[in-house]
């Protein structure tokens, strides 16, 4: 499944920035964005304004999913998990890079957190949110929203 393998370059990716960053000092905790209300720009923007992720993907997928990491000395968290890397794409926005092939969805986000996927599913369900939650490792889960 060509989404699974794409997150799961962009975890492993993430996952080696992590373990290599300092300790994160600013905990900040983004599960109701993932409520999958939203659109991929307003997810984005927000956490870009407000200096919670980089302003540049560290990664682009194929299918156009901007892997984002949290800024230096920012936590973030959803569902008591630690987030690793946030996804994001919005069709014609101009904050997200283009990937080559054809897109996930007109709009798309969520995050990579570190805790094992039952757990995480059932977390994301109690809290009323319909986002996909999809293993990545057996300790790496993805949360995603999309719409078309």
């Amino acid at each position: 499944m060509r989404v699974t393998k794409s997150l799961r370059m962009a975890a492993g990716c993430a996952t080696a920035c992590f373990l290599l960053s300092p300790v994160l000092a600013r905990a900040e905790a983004i599960e109701e964005q993932l409520d999958c209300r939203s659109s991929g720009h307003t997810f984005i923007s927000a956490l870009l304004a407000s200096g919670e992720i980089q302003s540049k993907p560290m990664r682009v997928e194929a299918n156009s999913v901007n892997a984002f990491r949290p800024a230096h000395g920012v936590k973030l968290t959803a569902y008591d998990y630690k987030v690793f890397v946030v996804l994001g794409y919005q069709k014609d926005d101009p904050i997200f890079a283009q990937g080559k092939g054809t897109p996930i969805a007109d709009s798309a986000y969520g995050v990579v957190v570190t805790g094992p996927t039952d757990d995480v599913k059932d977390r994301v369900h109690q809290s009323g949110s319909s986002a996909i939650v999809h293993e990545i490792t057996p300790i790496t889960t993805a949360i995603l929203c999309k719409s078309e």
